[in-house]
């Protein structure tokens, strides 16, 4: 790592019309460093690039992508250590809907601007993935073994997230272990048996602190909700559907 006073200096001698090699010759540079710095000329702080490793530790910049993927990532995603101090995320997304897909990698690209995306093609689905230190500080909920075998707690970071932007966290939730479906039923009018069709979500998660997340996040939205088995809860009232669909809609 180069300090500011050394680029500067090293600049100056390209400014005086001097090439590249001849510069990097009486530096020891190498002429891609030379060349970036005429792009970028203060150097990055690979100690501070993260906003939790910060001194000042703060949430991540864009705060609705950060919830909207904390969801995701609760439901279909997980961090694995690939090497010493190097994760990757991924986050299981069915080839059916490829709108999630760019969305699920528009917001690791969010939340990670300077690290990579890559969607890995398995049977059945795309495993979209981004490679960084920093996951563990970001998702603190990974861990070894299943999320439904160990506690899922909220950092109080994450919670002041969550509360204000509830609204992306229930849409990654349901994008991850959710759907929109059509429940139909008959009823009888004037003698006739006519079928009767309604919109319904269902949210399916083993994780009971997973499920809890969800439900109380409902609860802040004015969503009404019920349990329907152990796994699973139900949004299926006209007014609570009307706002899941105004602002989660069905995967894409």
């Amino acid at each position: 790592m180069y300090d500011l006073e050394t680029r500067k200096r090293t600049l100056a001698l390209v400014a005086q019309g001097r090439s590249l090699n001849s510069v990097s010759k009486q530096t020891g540079i190498s002429r891609y460093a030379i060349r970036a710095w005429k792009v970028r000329l203060e150097p990055i702080s690979r100690a501070t690039d993260c906003p939790r490793c910060a001194p000042a530790p703060r949430p991540p910049e864009d705060t609705a992508a950060y919830a909207y993927l904390l969801g995701l990532y609760l439901g279909d995603g997980c961090v694995s250590r690939l090497r010493k101090g190097i994760y990757f995320l991924r986050i299981a997304c069915a080839d059916a809907w490829p709108g999630l897909i760019d969305a699920c990698a528009g917001a690791i690209r969010a939340v990670r601007p300077d690290n990579s995306v890559y969607r890995v093609q398995r049977q059945g689905c795309v495993m979209v993935t981004g490679y960084s230190k920093h996951w563990p500080c970001l998702l603190p909920q990974h861990g070894p073994g299943k999320k439904h075998e160990r506690v899922i707690a909220l950092e109080p970071w994450q919670q002041e997230i969550v509360l204000a932007r509830p609204w992306e966290f229930v849409r990654g939730l349901v994008h991850s272990d959710g759907c929109r479906i059509t429940n139909w039923t008959t009823k009888i009018v004037a003698g006739e048996h006519k079928r009767y069709e309604y919109p319904r979500y269902f949210f399916t998660n083993r994780s009971d602190d997973i499920r809890r997340l969800y439900t109380a996040t409902l609860d802040q939205l004015g969503v009404a909700w019920r349990q329907t088995n152990a796994w699973n809860i139900s949004v299926a009232r006209r007014a609570s559907v009307a706002l899941m669909d105004a602002h989660v809609g069905p995967k894409y």
